[in-house]
């Protein structure tokens, strides 16, 4: 398998929202190991199906395939969905109080790519694909990391993400964070 055989696009069908959501449980923070968490980093959130879909549905998701296999995805949450999620209601409410009005972000609610296409370009990648689709929609996209997760928080520095915010809410540390 080589870097060309990873293409990326936009989620279309219901089998690639469950291959992202067999992706999304194998990296939960629960279902791995604390050494895994420490070196590779971790998921925090669990979407249903349902709530996947309606997401995919007004802003479809990015991801990588090789073949018919999802191998990683960035998630697309539209602000409309700020109260679907208990976790994210607090980032959201933050995001209100510090952006200017005007600005139209959309909100990456989650990236991830399989253990086994790591450290092959696929995360930056599935950045690059996301803001090239969704400009000019949107001018930034805005994110928030657990500040335990520092292998994701790494990453996501080095694709040219930049502090905007540090906040407490429920009883977790979380760096706030904008590409634009």
């Amino acid at each position: 398998m080589s870097k060309s055989d990873i293409i990326y696009g936009r989620s279309k069908t219901d089998k690639e929202l469950h291959q992202i959501l067999e992706l999304q449980h194998k990296n939960l923070f629960e279902n791995i190991s604390d050494v895994q968490r420490r070196d590779e980093g971790f998921l925090t959130v669990e979407h249903t199906f349902g709530l996947l879909k309606k997401m995919n549905g007004t802003c479809p998701h990015v991801i990588a395939k090789v073949g018919d296999k999802v191998v990683g995805y960035a998630l697309c949450m539209h602000h409309m969905f700020s109260q679907e999620l208990e976790l994210l209601k607090p980032m959201f409410k933050e995001l209100q109080a510090i952006l200017p009005e005007n600005e139209k972000f959309i909100v990456m609610g989650q990236i991830c790519v399989d253990y086994d296409f790591r450290k092959k370009g696929v995360f930056r990648n599935l950045y690059k694909t996301m803001k090239e689709e969704l400009k000019p929609a949107f001018d930034s996209i805005i994110t928030e990391v657990d500040t335990n997760n520092t292998r994701s928080l790494k990453a996501h520095f080095a694709v040219g993400f930049v502090h905007l915010k540090t906040h407490m809410s429920k009883g977790r540390s979380w760096e706030l964070i904008v590409l634009k």
